[in-house]
């Protein structure tokens, strides 16, 4: 079983200084590494603590949250990294969590969403996809609808559309969803979509 390294995370605020505060989790993407989505945190809200995680799986130079392609161990290893999540959330004390992740990393963030639908109370997928897997928690969510932004690019060329297709029905279903597409946007975050991530999460926050 895999697990969250707590020294691999990178925090925007010391010990001392996160208690009371609520708490933004960022996961980032295939192949990538905690230091990437960090570099979002000087253009994000400053009330949350942040914290980005690395990824539990070696995968080339970076980290993955699960296997890409037609791999068959991808579910299994997709449900066992979110798990290892929300056990390594669940050690921790906050006023309230958020998640946001990129690609790979918002499949993963929605899908913690999905194995314990009590622990964030929002959720942003940049560039991300539903797994088309069932949970035990959907039901809750579909009667919940916690808040969910999901945005993406039209230029995206790396998330199969059959995903996006799922996405789109999924979403709407078993979340409060703010949905943006931006025109000419590959798989990438532009400063507009960031600005209306800062907003979202403002929002979430009130």
């Amino acid at each position: 079983m895999v697990s969250i390294n707590p020294d691999a995370v990178l925090w925007s605020a010391p010990e001392r200084e996160r208690a009371d505060r609520p708490l933004l989790v960022l996961l980032h993407g295939y192949g990538s590494h905690e230091g990437d989505l960090f570099s979002l945190a000087p253009h994000l809200p400053l009330a949350p603590v942040i914290a980005s995680v690395r990824a539990p799986v070696q995968e080339g130079p970076g980290y993955a949250w699960f296997p890409v392609g037609g791999s068959p161990d991808r579910i299994a290893a997709a449900n066992d990294s979110a798990t290892a999540v929300v056990s390594w959330i669940s050690s921790l004390s906050y006023t309230s969590v958020g998640l946001l992740g990129f690609s790979q990393g918002g499949a993963t963030a929605l899908q913690v969403m999905r194995q314990a639908p009590a622990l964030a109370s929002y959720g942003v997928m940049l560039s991300g996809f539903a797994l088309p897997d069932p949970q035990a928690g959907d039901a809750a969510l579909a009667a919940s609808r916690p808040p969910v932004f999901w945005g993406r690019g039209t230029a995206d060329q790396v998330i199969q559309p059959a995903f996006i297709d799922h996405t789109s029905d999924w979403l709407p279903a078993h979340s409060t969803l703010t949905e943006r597409i931006y025109e000419d946007l590959p798989h990438s975050i532009s400063n507009a979509e960031l600005a209306d991530v800062n907003s979202f999460i403002l929002e979430q926050l009130l």
